[in-house]
């Protein structure tokens, strides 16, 4: 029982992570109608200039702005040179476009930092574990990074249901033209949801990186992840992302840990863990498909 829940603990900080990256693709292209394969380059660039920061000052917390900041003047920056000029486009050119700068992004980062893997420094109050309930030992950076998920949750749901900027949002991702007609600055909008998206894959990246290795190419390994979230919550929907989101890292960890030792029961070890390790990388996928067979437009509308 205690590895169960120690499984769905890490499932739950695996699916923060992706919410945080889903919402803002989510909002991009249930927007902007826009497919942004650089969304993952925003997070390795929130996760290289805040480990940069973190590492100069020896401060981890003042990473966390730092990465903020760079993800979100980056966005910016992407938005007015490359993104405007593809709202028109078709889809092809959008992925196009958007792969090369895949390709940019990681060749400046070789450029800047090299090639070898940094990490990010972690206070001395997260160091070690604590016991959440008897037996049961946690480390506590990875329930300050659920934590941190569910909170920018609650945020976003507020800012997205409760402000004028919410409302805009909402009645973009369902009728761009109306909003347009009814004389809203379309092309501010879009920058804000723009930057707002690259400021959550930042605040991921850095946050990801005491766990996993910061290094070049780090935002394609969970991009696919992220595009699955996407699909499934519904494009455009923030409560599509986080159900969906939470629900993958938690179906992906269970997979992970425990699917090859249940067929081991039923075949050779050997043969339990290739197939166990098989189906469970392909295990969202296979759930994306189950969903998008009984829901084709996902689990929630646009907007929700």
């Amino acid at each position: 029982m205690i590895l169960i829940l120690e499984q769905l603990l890490n499932g739950l900080q695996y699916g923060v992570m992706l919410f945080l990256l889903a919402a803002g693709l989510t909002l991009i292209f249930g927007i902007m109608g826009v497919i942004n394969l650089a969304h993952g380059s925003l997070y390795m660039i929130g996760a290289f200039a805040g480990t940069w920061v973190a590492t100069t000052t020896g401060s981890f917390w003042l990473g966390i702005p730092a990465g903020l900041i760079a993800a979100a003047l980056v966005g910016f920056l992407v938005e007015a040179t490359v993104i405007r000029k593809l709202y028109a486009r078709d889809h092809l050119d959008q992925v196009l476009a958007t792969f090369a700068l895949i390709l940019i992004f990681n060749q400046m980062i070789i450029l800047i930092f090299g090639r070898q893997p940094i990490f990010t420094p972690l206070p001395e109050v997260f160091y070690g574990s604590i016991e959440i309930i008897p037996g049961l030992f946690y480390p506590p950076y990875r329930l300050l990074i659920i934590a941190v998920g569910l909170l920018v949750a609650v945020g976003l749901y507020f800012l997205i249901n409760r402000t004028r900027v919410g409302m805009l949002v909402r009645a973009g991702s369902t009728n761009r033209d109306m909003v347009r007609a009814l004389g809203v600055d379309v092309r501010l909008l879009y920058t804000v949801v723009f930057g707002l998206g690259a400021l959550l894959a930042g605040l991921a990246g850095y946050m990801t990186g005491p766990i996993l290795a910061v290094q070049v190419g780090m935002g394609e390994d969970i991009l696919l992840a992220t595009f699955v979230v996407v699909v499934i919550g519904g494009v455009g929907s923030i409560k599509g992302a986080f159900v969906a989101g939470i629900g993958l890292g938690v179906v992906d960890t269970m997979l992970r840990a425990f699917l090859p030792t249940i067929l081991r029961g039923f075949m050779a070890p050997s043969d339990a863990d290739a197939i166990g390790a098989s189906v469970s990388s392909m295990g969202i996928f296979l759930l994306m498909a189950i969903v998008l067979l009984i829901r084709p437009k996902g689990l929630f509308a646009a907007g929700g």
